[in-house]
């Protein structure tokens, strides 16, 4: 038996709002433990020393990890190790959190408690690529980027959902069901997750769907799995849909004068016929803080709201006839212009300005929102919230998914000092989430609760639903060991 690490209720500080969390303080892991650890998956993979790397994600500065003194990280290689350390933990209550890739923005791979941290690293193989069941099976370490070049050499077969860093592992993007910008025409990470292998807190290892297509037997665990956040299980193996390819892109950038010409150009083109892969939305300030970082040239300098719209067809003429419909909307909207990147070159450079927009600022940023609101409401929300920022005296820039209504908002720090920021950001935020409410939103289209934004959740969904939240996490894992602290709390 190992014995139970001390319980003591901790004063954590968020933002300069205390508030009271359970919390496992100790000076050091228990050696006991440590040793056990090593007896499971070897001492080379179990690590103590030089750790710091392991304690933070992509979250911007307002979550604050255990002292590198207080988690001991464990590498394992295959799901039985993982069983072994599951049922260690769960038999002395102690902490595990799963780290994947590290890119999340909610907070939710950081240790806030004294933790045994599970880095999925070593568990990246590509078991295969089925082509006759167009499937990849796959480890939960792997990288989006590395699967993406494993299905790039199928001939004919593709895996279209792109969420964000190519660097986030395939498991991390499961259990916080990312999005990303081609969400728009293919759907996001729920839509492709047709089989998990998990091992529950308990250690026992369980296969959930497979290569099937279809399966209405009972309840859909299989979905409930995806986007938990690490909170109800560990997931250890992924079956992924796989599509046909696309086909050949363009990509048009097109200014407006004014952000509610932009956002109302979207919802006619949706209604023209025309899924684009993409449709991405950025006010000029978003634009040149991704120019800035990569040294890039965005196609136009001036107006002060842009659309990025990716169209896919199988042949020239297709995207062609996509672009000039496309244009003729966008006109109707005051639209200054309409640019047309066709070759490769151009579209990467585009999209790679778009896609580190948040890099450009991440010294300056207090955290990314991502509401998300319906697609009709994007101009009213957009527009109550500037008024807002400007009201409040908060620099915010505005950029997202305007093709499914997810909207990522970078609040900065703009000089201000400590105090100040701190103040002014928790009044736009709690403005931000109360408006996405009431227009039939959410607070988070696909950076999840994590820890930044759990209180958030509490004040904004029904009472009822996070009751039968915790009926489930209770469920699962019954002494809390997953991810304490994160999404509920029991």
């Amino acid at each position: 038996m190992v014995p139970n690490i001390i319980r003591v209720v901790y004063i954590s500080t968020y933002l300069d709002l205390s508030f009271k969390t359970t919390r496992l303080m100790v000076s050091l892991m228990d050696a006991e433990v440590v040793k056990k650890l090593k007896s499971i998956v070897g001492e080379n993979h179990v690590l103590q020393t030089s750790i710091d790397g392991y304690l933070y994600d992509e979250t911007p500065e307002t979550v604050r990890p255990m002292p590198s003194k207080d988690v001991v990280i464990v590498r394992p290689s295959k799901p039985e190790e993982i069983s072994k350390i599951l049922k260690l933990a769960n038999e002395g209550e102690i902490p595990v959190v799963v780290r994947g890739g590290g890119t999340g923005l909610s907070g939710g791979a950081i240790p806030i408690t004294s933790s045994i941290v599970i880095s999925m690293d070593r568990l990246n193989k590509i078991i295969e690529i089925d082509t006759e069941n167009l499937v990849a099976v796959c480890e939960a370490g792997v990288t989006l980027r590395e699967l993406l070049e494993e299905v790039d050499k199928i001939p004919g077969l593709s895996f279209p959902p792109h969420p964000g860093h190519e660097g986030a592992h395939i498991g991390g993007l499961v259990v916080n069901n990312a999005g990303g910008a081609r969400a728009v025409k293919y759907g996001i990470m729920r839509n492709y997750v047709v089989g998990l292998e998990i091992v529950l807190p308990d250690g026992e290892i369980l296969e959930l769907g497979g290569k099937v297509i279809k399966n209405a037997t009972g309840y859909d665990l299989l979905h409930l799995i995806v986007g938990s956040e690490g909170t109800l299980c560990v997931v250890t193996k992924v079956i992924l849909k796989l599509v046909p390819e696309p086909g050949a892109t363009y990509t048009l950038v097109i200014p407006f004068e004014s952000t509610e010409d932009a956002v109302k150009t979207v919802p006619d083109i949706l209604r023209s016929g025309i899924i684009p892969l993409a449709i991405e939305y950025m006010d000029i300030g978003a634009i040149k803080a991704g120019e800035r970082v990569t040294g890039k040239n965005w196609p136009y300098r001036g107006g002060e709201a842009h659309l990025m719209i990716i169209v896919d067809g199988k042949n020239e003429d297709e995207l062609i006839e996509s672009s000039e419909k496309i244009e003729r909307i966008a006109k109707e909207h005051n639209a200054i212009e309409v640019f047309v990147g066709t070759s490769k070159r151009e579209q990467r450079d585009i999209l790679d300005i778009r896609s580190l927009i948040y890099e450009g600022l991440k010294g300056d940023t207090i955290e990314l929102l991502d509401v998300s609101v319906p697609i009709a409401s994007i101009p009213e929300y957009v527009k109550r919230c500037q008024e807002a920022a400007e009201r409040i005296g908060i620099e915010v820039l505005t950029y997202g998914h305007a093709g499914d209504g997810n909207i990522h908002q970078q609040i900065l720090k703009s000089g201000l000092e400590e105090v100040e920021w701190r103040k002014r950001y928790e009044e736009f935020k709690e403005f931000a989430f109360n408006l996405a409410k009431e227009l039939g939103g959410y607070i988070t289209g696909e950076h999840g609760v994590g820890i930044v934004k759990k209180r958030d959740m509490y004040k904004t969904m029904p009472k009822r639903a996070v009751e039968l939240m915790k009926a489930i996490k209770r469920a699962f894992d019954p002494n809390d060991i997953l991810n304490p602290g994160k999404v509920v709390d029991l």
